[in-house]
């Protein structure tokens, strides 16, 4: 079978994603910090845009995208969590929607993290 679309492209593409939302989060911090659950909500807004900006980054380039991988699941986890099953326990409109495309956002970061080449030990002379 041929393969239509490279995975490289499709692995971009799925980086773009965490770029935009990075940018997000740091463009609108302080209207995005009632939703956090915690206290210092500005500031983890900021934290996360940042740490989205990093991992789409080391997944475009590929270096370090398979700790990039695992900790964008880790982190797309902790928004479920923390915000997606509290609201759909509270039964806000959007949070199934939200549950749902962090699921699929975190099972792509595992795919990613998994065939991404291990970093290489380099013995000590």
């Amino acid at each position: 079978m041929k393969i239509l679309i490279p995975t490289k492209f499709a692995i971009v593409l799925y980086a773009l994603v965490f770029l935009y939302f990075g940018f997000n989060h740091l463009a609108h911090g302080q209207e995005m910090a009632p939703r956090v659950p915690v206290p210092g909500g500005a500031f983890w807004i900021y934290f996360t845009g940042v740490a989205m900006i990093a991992a789409g980054v080391a997944i475009i380039f590929g270096k370090p995208a398979r700790i990039a991988g695992y900790l964008l699941a880790l982190l797309l986890l902790t928004y479920i969590i923390s915000i997606h099953l509290p609201g759909l326990i509270q039964g806000k409109l959007e949070a199934p929607g939200n549950l749902l495309k962090d699921f699929g956002l975190m099972a792509g970061a595992i795919i990613i993290a998994n065939i991404a080449p291990e970093k290489k030990n380099r013995a000590v002379n």
